[in-house]
């Protein structure tokens, strides 16, 4: 497979297509070789309009869904980011190679472990990888120029909200069914919040944020 053209093609006939015209994030994307960050069983598939699964559970975000993401947090060279579900560590790439430093938080030891390998690969080295359960987000390292949330909640997490910088935007997928809702929160000052609904999604659920069951009598 000629992964250039392929690349190419994913954004020309994918990503552009959806809305996202940002053309930094467009080379970001051209920059950043997707294939080396998923499963091996999968690599020719990597550039494919679906998600990927990494196991558990868990899945790779849409390529134009990451894309879309990483535009819509509007990422300068000087933001601080925290990411909630490292996942592959591909989007956490797409960010380190935008912003000035990542923390990027995942439950499972070994999918953090696996992408920390692929990040340093790709020489990434502003990226700090943790293990841990992220829903509460990393008050050490707090605030945040930037929130990125890869999987779905079934609510909004004020503890994450709280990590912003005056200015900082978080992006995440609330909702317990489909549809869900893509959304952009950004701190416009130390006691508000101002919410925009980006766009409707299906995401896999973050690990311990799973929508609790529906008893009927």
């Amino acid at each position: 497979m000629d992964f250039n053209q392929a690349r190419f093609n994913m954004v020309e006939q994918q990503i552009r297509t959806w809305d996202v015209l940002d053309q930094t994030v467009l080379d970001t994307v051209m920059a950043i070789p997707r294939e080396r960050f998923v499963p091996e069983s999968y690599r020719l598939l990597a550039f494919s309009d679906i998600r990927i699964p990494l196991g558990n559970g868990r899945a790779m975000m849409t390529p134009k869904v990451e894309a879309r993401l990483v535009q819509s947090l509007n990422l300068k060279p000087t933001d601080r980011v925290l990411e909630i579900g490292t996942g592959s560590g591909y989007v956490t790439a797409l960010m380190a190679h935008l912003a000035q430093h990542v923390a990027t938080l995942e439950i499972d030891p070994e999918l953090s472990a696996a992408a920390a390998q692929k990040l340093r690969a790709a020489g990434l080295t502003n990226v700090e990888t943790l293990v841990g359960d992220g829903l509460k987000g990393h008050a050490a390292g707090a605030p945040y120029d930037a929130i990125a949330v890869t999987g779905s909640v079934a609510a909004r997490q004020p503890a994450l909200e709280a990590q912003l910088a005056v200015g900082g935007r978080l992006f995440v997928v609330v909702g317990a069914a489909h549809p869900m809702e893509a959304l952009l929160i950004t701190r416009v000052s130390a006691s508000d919040l101002a919410v925009e609904s980006l766009f409707e999604i299906e995401v896999e659920p973050l690990v311990g944020a799973e929508p609790r069951p529906r008893f009927e009598f």
